[in-house]
């Protein structure tokens, strides 16, 4: 093989190797290197390069190629075969030549090149003359693909005023086509609508701003974009896009006001907090860059005040302070609005602000009258005689036609006893005298009404303070109880003592002590004032007797330091006690108490005992009657009840079974109930009162008497005929009565006799006198 052959076949194999996905990167140095390892084992394969131009279009199928060996005599001996990718389809082969054609139209954008087998082999003997060898058809690209904007269409913002270059957004257009040959995917972007606002980046599709915009003026742009492949040329390709641009919005616009002058109006009636107008400044810009703030400018009145709503953006303006026709009919004010966020870039425009004037008229309204004070405070003195002038209330029309005022008073009924006013010139005078003691103060609620329109009243309240008059004398803060002992000593302290007055001093109370005129020369007991509104009684006689006198009643003289001084005799009551030398309270006022009375001690201790006595007896026999009023534990219709109740095996025939069992065989009317004969209860009693010092509950006498109970209720044919608990009461030892207990007693009180009773002692008489058969029918 020559030199030329070699030449060409490395050329074939540096335009076909970077085809192959796995080879892409090769460079030449690296196909020449290839070409020599194919070559040692392909020494006699001879092509030239092969390509197929993608969307050509033949009835006939077109030659790319030839593929030839150098032992091919061109005598039709060797035979071409051609296997791989599209091989019979795509690209069929001339097994005498080795010539290739395509047979279909081909699309580089599905599939960019294929990759083939070739071998040639003996006709005759169907070996092969070549070994097997792989080579690549790259299909080469033809601009048939227009360029296409995959995100749009696209929406961009930003912001009004921006300089002149300012970077909108980018789009961008995909093509395709092979980028690495010719210029089918090589696109140029231009602006097909936007001028002279916009412009377009021709390489990178950026659109910038071409100049400033406002976007009060319009605040959106649509920009058309187009891209075309072939770099442009004659016949190329091309797209559009469109791309929609909000211009948002920055505060370069101040508010103003639509007015210059308002006229706004008031009543004089309106309270305080009342809307007297709205303003309303406009700002063309939006969002935060329109807010703004309102404000009445310093040196206007300070009767208004003025806040800002948020939502509408208006500025209210508010009554301060209540306005008076009379004094004022005419107020303007400054207004100013501000934008709350200024932006510095357009500081240099001028401020952000803008004022306005408000003229605000004050209406005339019916007012009601208006007192000169809002609270009166007047004072008198305790006891002043009955219309006495306290003090007067003024209140006059503040209208133009100045209507007369009539004045009342607004009390309870308590007040109305006490103060009365002029209605026609609100003076006020006491209806009877006052205490100051009672209450100190007295608020009165005064009306004045118009007298041309009653509906127009107004209120004042009038503080009235009682002043204090030394009419109280002072007296003990309470009542004293003051003892001393027979063997008390002359000169010993028994009592201490203080003094109250009711009345109010200025200067403080002092209060003056000493024994009275009458009482002043007594021997028996001395006053000694301590200066500081206390004083001490003191002994002034050693030993006392209660049997010569048992109380001494002490008239102390207390004087106070008013104006006329007062002065109050208090009587100190001492009670002799029979004691050493502490004093027993209790015993004290119990010896006073037996003093009053008249009664000695043992006299009262008798009484006491007696009415003790009585009590328990009284408390006994209600017990015993009441348990001789209980009816028998168990009556007939109980008994008949018990005795109904048997229990037998006896299956009966229902409700008209009238044979099964006669129940009238078990019933016990016809067995006669006998009582045993009770002993007397007198005879009862005396004997157990004999023995009742030293009977108890393990004596035999005990137990013999519960086996005597026993025994009788086993042989009384009365008691319930099954078994039962019997509760016997039997006083032990300490009763001098014995036991009063009623068992076995069936009969009343009235068959016993109680004459025993007399011999029981002086204790008894009483009781005696009650049961005794000697007692008499009104008993």
């Amino acid at each position: 093989m020559n030199s030329s052959v070699l030449l060409c076949l490395m050329v074939m194999l540096v335009q076909l190797w970077p085809c192959s996905p796995s080879t892409q990167n090769f460079s030449a140095q690296n196909a020449v290197q290839s070409f020599t390892a194919v070559r040692r084992v392909k020494r006699s394969w001879l092509w030239e390069p092969l390509f197929a131009t993608e969307e050509q279009i033949s009835r006939d199928p077109v030659y790319i190629g030839q593929l030839k060996s150098d032992l091919d005599k061109q005598d039709g001996n060797l035979k071409y075969i051609l296997t791989g990718e599209g091989a019979g389809d795509f690209f069929v082969i001339d097994e005498y030549n080795g010539k290739i054609y395509v047979t279909q139209k081909l699309d580089r954008e599905k599939k960019p090149f294929y990759t083939l087998k070739a071998k040639a082999i003996n006709r005759s003997t169907q070996l092969p003359v070549e070994p097997e060898s792989v080579f690549i058809i790259k299909v080469r690209d033809v601009n048939d693909n227009e360029p296409q904007f995959l995100d749009g269409p696209y929406v961009a913002t930003v912001p009004e005023m921006s300089p002149e270059g300012t970077s909108v957004t980018q789009v961008t257009a995909t093509d395709a086509d092979d980028p690495s040959y010719g210029n089918s995917a090589r696109l140029l972007y231009s602006l097909v609508q936007g001028q002279p606002y916009f412009s377009v980046e021709p390489k990178t599709g950026v659109i910038r701003m071409a100049s400033q915009m406002d976007r009060e003026t319009k605040d959106q742009y649509l920009v058309i974009i187009q891209a075309k492949d072939m770099v442009g040329q004659p016949g190329a390709f091309s797209a559009t896009a469109t791309v929609t641009i909000n211009l948002s919005d920055i505060n370069d616009n101040p508010p103003k006001f639509q007015q210059r002058l308002y006229y706004m109006s008031v009543s004089e009636e309106a309270p305080v907090g009342t809307t007297v107008g709205k303003v309303f400044a406009e700002d063309s810009d939006i969002g935060d860059n329109a807010a703004m703030d309102y404000f009445i400018e310093a040196d206007s009145s300070d009767v208004f005040d003025m806040i800002t709503n948020n939502e509408t953006q208006e500025g209210i303006i508010l009554l301060k302070k209540r306005v008076d026709y009379e004094s004022k009919r005419r107020y303007s004010i400054q207004v100013k609005a501000v934008n709350r966020y200024i932006d510095e870039r357009f500081l240099k425009e001028g401020p952000f602000e803008d004022t306005t004037i408000v003229k605000i008229n004050v209406e005339d309204a019916d007012e009601p009258p208006v007192f000169t004070l809002e609270n009166y405070v007047m004072e008198i003195f305790e006891g002043a005689k009955s219309g006495t002038l306290v003090g007067v209330v003024t209140a006059r029309d503040p209208d133009d036609d100045d209507s007369p005022v009539r004045y009342s008073i607004v009390h309870s009924t308590l007040l109305k006893r006490l103060f009365s006013i002029n209605e026609h010139n609100g003076a006020i005078i006491t209806t009877e005298p006052l205490d100051r003691e009672i209450a100190s103060w007295h608020n009165i609620t005064v009306t004045a009404t118009e007298t041309r329109n009653p509906e127009k009243i107004s209120e004042a309240n009038v503080y009235v303070q009682v002043l204090d008059v030394n009419d109280n004398a002072p007296e003990f803060p309470k009542n004293y109880e003051t003892f001393v002992c027979e063997n008390a000593v002359s000169g010993q302290l028994i009592q201490s003592i203080s003094a109250v007055d009711q009345d109010d001093s200025a200067e403080g109370h002092h209060f003056y002590f000493s024994l009275a005129q009458e009482d002043a020369n007594s021997s028996h007991f001395t006053v000694k004032d301590n200066q500081d509104n206390t004083a001490e009684i003191f002994t002034g006689k050693s030993g006392f007797r209660r049997e010569e006198q048992f109380f001494f009643y002490l008239p102390i003289l207390i004087r106070d330091n008013g104006t006329p001084p007062l002065t109050s005799t208090n009587t100190l009551t001492v009670t002799v006690c029979d004691c050493d030398t502490e004093v027993n309270i209790f015993y004290c006022r119990y010896g006073a108490l037996m003093y009053s009375l008249g009664l000695s001690t043992e006299a009262l201790v008798a009484v006491l005992a007696c009415i003790l006595i009585f009590l328990v007896f009284f408390l006994a026999i209600v017990t015993i009657r009441q348990q001789q009023k209980k009816k028998p534990p168990f009556s007939e219709k109980m008994e008949e009840f018990r005795e109904n109740i048997v229990s037998y095996d006896d299956e009966g025939g229902g409700e008209e079974d009238t044979e099964a069992f006669d129940i009238s065989a078990l019933r016990t009317r016809t067995v006669m109930r006998t009582h045993k004969p009770r002993k007397k209860a007198a005879s009862e009693i005396q004997s157990l009162y004999r023995q009742s010092l030293q009977v108890g509950p393990d004596s035999a006498i005990f137990r013999q008497f519960i086996s005597e109970k026993l025994e009788e209720a086993n042989t009384d044919p009365s008691v319930p005929p099954y078994d039962s608990l019997q509760t016997y009461a039997f006083e032990g030892t300490g009763s001098l009565a014995g036991s009063l207990s009623s068992l076995g007693s069936n009969s009343s009180d009235l068959d016993q006799s109680y004459d025993y009773l007399a011999d029981w002692g002086p204790h008894f008489k009483k009781l005696a006198g009650m049961y005794s058969s000697h007692r008499t029918l009104g008993d």
